[in-house]
């Protein structure tokens, strides 16, 4: 199984930037990205996010270290790895050995980063992730990388789907899943910052910047970044987290403007812990709830969504993701589209939910 080299010069999605709607109704306190819906929207890879707030992280503590499975270049690490090399570790193609050894430097005081992709951490080390980082309580922050159907021509080897839920049921886990590149440097840097173990979930391909600086992020935060207008009421939420937030946008401003449907949309960047009382509010208001991930429907953020609503606040609810199955080969595009997670399918999931709550 051949490992793919880094890619950067890859095109961008083919439907991403094709939009251009009017965005009164994204939410003012969030600063997104002014250019969002537009052609020209600026397209950047998560995990290059990644790249930077590790290396901002490196630069605001000494203690910081980074561990790499002989994907430094592809997982975004190398930055780190040449400005300070006496901090990085290659540890070669053995990914359990990966966090064992960051487990030791974290009980030495280090703040670990270890970085592979999601298909071989935690993939493949998720046994030695729960034994000597979970049950122990270390300080270990975990990279998966390529992770998702977007990986594209790798084919499902590589298509890691099943990530989320794997962490998210480890106790004293932090799990995040960021919606771009923006948000992935502040999800990183604020990992460095807190103590215990966590994972940040990244994908390969470029996608669009939904976020700006000035956007608020926060550990175990959700953000409401679409409200309806003033006095209407809302009558479904979506919450997505990662790639499917931009996706989550395009589909409510479609619902907005040709069916006459308002959606409130949560950017749920933080899986674990998951912000019960932000998702429950909106659940409230609108009396539905779709959920979109690139992931597989059942045990990530729409099982987390569903396990919460069941307990506290039951409304009709879908959840968007893979059914059961793994990815295939093709173009990340290719494979959103075959797979219902772009934007006019998360529309059609939307009309559905309406019909099941008037019901």
């Amino acid at each position: 199984m051949e490992r793919s080299a880094c890619d950067n010069s890859r095109e961008p999605l083919a439907f991403y930037g094709a939009w251009s709607y009017h965005i009164s109704m994204i939410n003012p306190k969030m600063h997104l990205n002014p250019d969002l819906f537009k052609p020209e929207v600026k397209l950047e890879a998560i995990r290059v996010g990644f790249g930077r707030g590790l290396l901002a992280a490196a630069h605001a503590d000494k203690n910081v270290v980074g561990l790499c499975a002989d994907l430094t270049e592809s997982t975004r690490m190398i930055d780190f790895a040449q400005s300070y090399p006496d901090r990085f570790f290659e540890v070669g193609v053995a990914e359990q050995g990966l966090v064992t050894a960051a487990a030791g430097m974290a009980l030495a005081g280090k703040v670990p980063f270890v970085s592979s992709y999601a298909a071989f951490s935690p993939g493949r080390n998720w046994e030695q992730i729960r034994t000597t980082v979970c049950i122990n309580d270390v300080n270990v922050k975990i990279a998966g990388s390529h992770a998702g159907v977007s990986v594209g021509p790798d084919g499902a080897t590589h298509q890691m789907l099943e990530d989320i839920a794997l962490m998210r049921v480890l106790p004293r886990m932090t799990v995040v899943v960021p919606c771009d590149a923006v948000e992935a440097e502040k999800a990183t840097r604020a990992v460095a910052a807190m103590v215990g173990p966590a994972y940040i979930r990244l994908a390969r391909e470029k996608s669009p910047l939904v976020t700006m600086a000035e956007t608020p992020f926060e550990l175990g935060r959700a953000a409401v970044l679409r409200v309806p207008p003033e006095g209407r009421a809302a009558d479904l939420t979506i919450a997505a987290c990662g790639l499917e937030v931009y996706q989550a946008l395009v589909a409510a401003e479609t619902l907005a403007s040709e069916h006459g449907v308002e959606a409130e949309v949560i950017n749920v960047a933080v899986i674990k812990p998951l912000d019960t009382t932000t998702i429950i509010a909106s659940a409230r208001r609108s009396g539905a709830v779709l959920t979109a991930e690139e992931h597989q429907a059942a045990g990530g953020l729409g099982g987390a969504i569903a396990e919460l609503l069941t307990e506290q606040y039951p409304v009709p609810m879908i959840r968007v993701g893979l059914n059961d199955r793994f990815g295939e080969s093709g173009t990340p595009d290719e494979l959103l589209e075959y797979f219902g997670l772009t934007a006019p399918h998360l529309v059609k999931r939307a009309l559905e939910l309406i019909k099941r709550k008037k019901a």
